[in-house]
């Protein structure tokens, strides 16, 4: 079972409707693309283990999780 937000960036599933060749609308969700990653933090000198999305893992891979979380106005051990 999957939460309603994401602990780190507050995102939420989002939803729309099923569109068939009859146009007859039908309620969906569109979920989150969530992938568990351990993730090495230096700070720590040890591995942490988050559950994120695909894009926040891209930017994270791009800033690395201090920054990332940084922006986010969270710390790291909020996460431990």
């Amino acid at each position: 079972m999957m939460a309603s937000k994401r602990k780190i960036t507050q995102k939420q599933p989002m939803f729309g409707n099923n569109r068939p060749f009859s146009l007859k609308a039908t309620r969906r969700k569109f979920r989150l693309n969530l992938q568990t990653k351990r993730i090495y933090v230096p700070e720590l000198q040890q591995f942490v283990r988050v559950q994120v999305t695909v894009g926040e893992l891209k930017t994270i891979d791009k800033i690395g999780l201090p920054e990332f979380l940084k922006r986010q106005a969270l710390s790291l051990k909020g996460l431990l």
